[in-house]
């Protein structure tokens, strides 16, 4: 959890601490492949990160942005990581990728047949059913 007087924590153990990222190894790969910005800057995974930042990531094809509420060197639950950041995204920018991707799974090829199990899990997440 929070460490007493803890002010700086490297950005990729920060984003697979409060959950952007599945495993720290991704969190790194973003950062060096220039998918993390702190302050408008590219950053290396070592960078620190500290309380009042703003971090914009790349992924999934959306830019989201990040305000670091507070600092946490191990990875915790989801609902104790929403307490150290907040999601500052557009929800117009998570909108049209929504759509997009309802495009995507629509367009089936003819006589492919029904749905796999895995294409029909995806489809409902998108949709919500």
């Amino acid at each position: 959890m929070e460490s007493k007087g803890l002010d700086k924590v490297r950005i990729d153990r920060w984003l697979w601490a409060v959950r952007v990222f599945k495993t720290r190894g991704d969190a790194a790969e973003a950062c060096k492949g220039g998918k993390v910005e702190i302050g408008g800057e590219n950053v290396k995974p070592s960078r620190p990160v500290r309380v009042g930042e703003t971090v914009e990531v790349m992924k999934d094809g959306v830019l989201r942005e990040y305000k670091v509420l507070g600092l946490l060197l191990k990875r915790v639950g989801a609902k104790v990581a929403a307490n150290f950041v907040e999601d500052l995204t557009p929800p117009e920018r998570l909108e049209a990728r929504r759509e997009t991707l309802a495009q995507v799974v629509l367009r089936r090829e003819a006589g492919s047949g029904r749905p796999t199990k895995r294409e029909r899990r995806d489809m409902e997440r998108l949709f919500g059913d």
